[in-house]
């Protein structure tokens, strides 16, 4: 596999840190999650399938698991050890505490110059929001992407993908294989600064137009990728169900006005997004709403336009593509993973489905950096190493 060989210490909670040394995992790297003493708190957040969070296993699979208390000066010293004997430290603490913990990149590449370390937090290590706790709804109010998403009064309403974490997890990912990469070639390490809002804003380049070409708010009804282009749209069947066509190259368009007996209307698409649309905006409504979702898929089988059905998440993981893809399997115990999105013709991933205890790798772990059994003995005697139940 591309990461066999590679030793990473997750710092980080919840989802963008722990979901990049996932992918990290699932592609060969050995991964090392630092738990609190209260454990990696998305063990109990959401449901739970044969007694595991449906999150900890989606984000936590074929890690190792070591539990240290780091308030105390023998557990601080335990975790650069560690840190010594790895290629990558994660980390996404608010910036600030690890350096109040010890256990910054300055302590760590001192004993490690070729430690490439990332920090992820919500603004970057920098700014006048530098210290403003936020997770992925503000830091998505913030980027301007919220006020873009809105219901049919123009409200604003919650987003219900996590896409500043996500968008930090691959920004991460990203930076980290760079500084590998450059490692290769000069010994030394580096530092990345990953912000959540930073990483989400890059996202923006299909959208920005209004902002940047006109110095104007986007008004969503009339924006091409908000609802202001008859072509990527969503509307209601018959029998309540959806479909959305997503699609507005205008050959497309010329497609299923032809099919529809319409193509008189094309040409108000040709003039780009606004209110001019609403004449084939109203026929489509119309249109669709004149026979069942099953009915129209039929139809549109045969026509080359851009378009799917609004499938529920349940029937989005039980389509044959998604099985197919493997992007939903099954490990022999019978629990569902999502599957490894990165594929490889040569060393493909190989995701391992066995999930850590709070600590289960305590002694494993520091063993291999040098600790003796009667050492690891004292250190869980006095509470510096946990274990979870």
């Amino acid at each position: 596999m591309k990461l066999q060989g590679l030793r990473v210490l997750d710092l980080s909670l919840f989802l963008p840190g722990p979901h990049l040394t996932l992918m990290m995992a699932d592609h060969g790297a050995e991964v090392i999650k630092l738990e609190p003493p209260g454990g990696e708190p998305v063990r109990e957040v959401g449901l739970k399938q044969n007694g595991i969070s449906v999150w900890f296993r989606n984000t936590h699979r074929g890690k190792q698991s070591i539990c240290i208390d780091l308030k105390q000066d023998v557990g601080r010293e335990a975790l650069l050890k560690v840190a010594s004997t790895c290629d990558v430290v994660v980390e996404a603490f608010r910036p600030g505490v690890a350096k109040r913990l010890g256990i910054d990149y300055e302590a760590i590449q001192a004993l490690n110059p070729g430690i490439v370390y990332c920090s992820i937090s919500a603004f970057g290590q920098d700014g006048p929001l530098r210290d403003r706790p936020a997770h992925d709804l503000a830091v998505e109010a913030l980027s301007g992407l919220v006020s873009c998403n809105v219901d049919g009064q123009g409200r604003p309403v919650n987003p219900h993908v996590p896409a500043a974490d996500m968008a930090a997890s691959l920004m991460a990912l990203s930076g980290i294989l760079m500084a590998l990469y450059r490692r290769h070639e000069t010994g030394r390490g580096d530092l990345i600064d990953i912000g959540m809002l930073d990483s989400l804003m890059a996202w923006t380049p299909n959208v920005t137009g209004p902002v940047f070409a006109e110095n104007r708010a986007p008004q969503p009804p009339h924006e091409r990728s908000f609802g202001g282009n008859a072509f990527y749209r969503i509307y209601r069947t018959s029998d309540d169900r959806y479909l959305a066509l997503g699609g507005s190259e205008q050959k497309f368009v010329i497609n299923l006005m032809t099919a529809l007996g319409r193509e008189d209307l094309a040409p108000l698409h040709a003039r780009g997004p606004g209110p001019h649309q609403q004449p084939l905006v109203d026929f489509l409504t119309a249109t669709f709403a004149n026979k069942t979702l099953a009915e129209w898929e039929d139809f549109l089988a045969g026509i080359d336009v851009c378009w799917a059905p609004v499938l529920d998440l349940r029937q989005a993981f039980d389509q044959p593509q998604v099985r197919h893809r493997r992007m939903r399997w099954q490990d022999p115990d019978g629990n569902d993973h999502i599957g490894v999105p990165i594929r490889f013709a040569r060393e493909p991933a190989n995701a391992q489905p066995l999930l850590p205890g709070m600590g289960q790798h305590n002694r494993v772990v520091l063993s291999a950096c040098g600790y003796t059994d009667s050492e690891l003995d004292r250190l869980e005697e006095n509470g510096v190493l946990r274990r979870g139940p």
